[in-house]
């Protein structure tokens, strides 16, 4: 089987990893141990980031499986993903802002910016994991390469 159709449980288990980053790095800070949440933080955005390059990677070469469920659960998936790709596309700004407010020293900005970056950080990771489970676990979706793709293996 072609590496790329791999990519989707590799995106599953990233943002399985950012979301337990994030709840350790939010332990942390409350525990007042700065510099581990620190580390956790940016392991976060790390995994995060990782997600990002590697989701962009699969639907540039793989044709996304279409939703097979039928009855109340299609319009639920499609409120589930909906609100995770937009709550994601503004996350990317948001987690920005927010490292940048606390890598200069502005602690009171990055707090404030904080309390609403990371509980939509934490939905965003999380439906991506349940995107996933529910689409290629429960459903049983297989993905297909494009015929264009740019990283295929003979």
């Amino acid at each position: 089987m072609n590496w790329i159709l791999e990519l989707p449980a590799v995106n599953a288990t990233l943002n399985g990893a950012s979301a337990a980053l994030l709840i350790a790095g939010y332990l942390s800070i409350r525990r007042k141990r700065v510099a581990l949440h620190k580390a956790l933080m940016l392991s976060a955005l790390a995994a995060s980031t990782l997600f990002l390059a590697s989701y962009l990677t699969y639907h540039a070469n793989a044709e996304s499986p279409k939703f097979p469920g039928r009855g109340w659960v299609r319009p639920a998936y499609f409120a589930m993903l909906l609100s995770h790709i937009v709550l994601a596309a503004g996350l990317v700004p948001m987690a920005l802002v927010t490292l940048i407010a606390a890598l200069r020293g502005r602690i009171e900005k990055h707090r404030r910016l904080a309390r609403w970056t990371l509980p939509i950080w934490m939905y965003v990771s999380l439906t991506g994991v349940l995107v996933y489970v529910v689409l290629y676990g429960v459903y049983g979706a297989s993905p297909t390469l494009k015929s264009a793709a740019l990283f295929t293996t003979p």
